[in-house]
């Protein structure tokens, strides 16, 4: 099915000033080739300051930039989610693997967030965390003001308790440890950047405890006391055991510029394939003041 297409609009910050239209597009988005950007800047679909530019115009500090992207059709994902829990002031959602959360890249429509406004039209849903496209299970989102702020709120002060199960491949791990790897930005050939294991990056805080050990896999439960992007990704391939399924993250936690199955595609973060479920939610209401305790169960590969 096509979509309705969108506009995305930006505004020129003072790193960028002085350069051209066309430089901006082909340093900013990667995903399209210099050429690409050239034609949708001569189709009209670039605006600047709302009127037609050129490829050569230099922009200014403060000038905005509008890309009109005509309607596309987007990639097919399980569009049918859970409601768990819900009320006046947030939802708590079970997400399918492979559903994106936001709009992004080739998805528009085909998102957690498109399909829940389109059943609450009165309402502005905005996620208190974020889940991988790949990634199954508990979903936080505010419905209120009130519940915005104050799980925001939490989330800054650690407040809000996240438990995932997760499959890596059979090795001597120890029944519980600790990975406090910092993660940060690092070059990327498409997007300009993902995030990895970097020694100068963000702390980051993971607990992890075995659960089973069976022939072919471990089957760990990790609680993350920080939300960093694609943190356990990352932790784990960081210490040697990277999802199984993983396509992006190899072992040291850094992302690979080339798929095995396929050399010519560089994986990026939403290419799905790996194992992990977020399992355990638990928060405190900031309507009634209740401690909340939200349970998914996993996919059966992930039962312990």
């Amino acid at each position: 099915m096509i979509n309705q297409g969108w506009s995305y609009r930006e505004q020129v910050d003072r790193r960028s000033a002085g350069q051209t239209v066309l430089e901006y597009y082909t340093c900013h988005y990667r995903h399209s080739s210099p050429s690409e950007w050239q034609e949708r800047i001569v189709l009209g679909q670039v605006l600047l300051n709302d009127r037609v530019t050129t490829a050569e115009e230099r922009l200014q500090a403060g000038q905005w930039l509008t890309y009109h992207r005509p309607p596309w059709e987007e990639p097919e994902v399980p569009l049918a989610f859970e409601i768990l829990y819900e009320d006046d002031d947030l939802w708590v959602i079970a997400k399918p693997a492979g559903l994106p959360v936001l709009p992004g890249g080739g998805f528009l429509e085909h998102t957690l967030l498109w399909q829940l406004q389109q059943q609450y039209p009165q309402d502005t849903p905005i996620p208190i965390h974020r889940l991988g496209r790949g990634t199954s299970g508990l979903m936080l989102l505010a419905r209120s003001p009130l519940a915005r702020a104050q799980l925001t709120q939490q989330m800054r002060d650690r407040q809000i308790r996240k438990v995932y199960r997760a499959l890596v491949g059979v090795g001597d791990l120890e029944d519980g440890f600790t990975i406090t790897q910092p993660i940060g930005k690092l070059p990327h050939p498409v997007l300009g950047y993902v995030y990895g294991a970097t020694s100068n990056g963000l702390p980051a805080h993971s607990e992890c405890q075995v659960l089973q050990r069976r022939s072919d896999a471990t089957l760990l439960e990790v609680t993350i006391l920080t939300g960093r992007p694609h943190q356990i990704r990352i932790h784990l391939a960081a210490v040697g055991y990277p999802l199984l399924g993983d396509p992006l993250y190899d072992v040291g936690g850094v992302p690979r510029l080339a798929s095995f199955s396929h050399p010519e595609k560089v994986p990026v973060p939403g290419d799905c394939g790996y194992h992990l479920h977020a399992y355990h939610l638990t928060f405190t209401h900031p309507g009634t003041g209740r401690s909340m305790n939200m349970t998914c169960p996993a996919p059966p590969e992930l039962w312990g």
